[in-house]
């Protein structure tokens, strides 16, 4: 794990250079949420919305919104598939993202349509981190989390 401005990045997770990373997993669905830097920027999250198991979403399109006080914007997918999963606790409590964004706060599982081609629109390793690290200078983020 890399840490910059006090924001976590994982070096084995897959990120869009804006906020959304991406996990595989072992059964071939690939896991959605938001990176620390993310909820840093949104304030406490208040509400959360994420779409129904069973739904189909084209690459960015929003598999989820999440509302603060200050923030509403939706989780956008950087792949075509199917919402295998959801975070039912999200939706009592979207606060968790604020907590702990990479691990029990992720956002769906989605099944990719084409998982040849599912993480090619998404960075790893090195070339991501560098990347976040410039995202996070130029909005000036200092990251925080908050406690339950």
């Amino acid at each position: 794990m890399s840490e910059y401005h006090g924001c976590e990045l994982l070096e084995d997770l897959f990120y869009d250079l804006d906020y959304v990373w991406v996990r595989p997993e072992e059964d071939g669905t690939l896991t959605i949420g938001i990176t620390d830097p993310a909820q840093t920027m949104s304030g406490r999250l208040q509400k959360a919305r994420i779409k129904k198991v069973g739904t189909h979403l084209e690459a960015g399109r929003h598999v989820a919104t999440l509302e603060s006080g200050k923030w509403a914007g939706g989780v956008p997918v950087p792949f075509a598939g199917e919402v295998m999963d959801r975070n039912e606790k999200l939706l009592e409590d979207p606060h968790l993202i604020n907590i702990d964004p990479y691990n029990d706060a992720w956002i769906a599982r989605v099944k990719p349509d084409d998982p040849a081609h599912a993480l090619d629109n998404v960075s790893t390793g090195n070339v991501a981190i560098a990347a976040l690290e410039e995202w996070i200078k130029r909005y000036g983020v200092q990251c925080m989390r908050c406690s339950e």
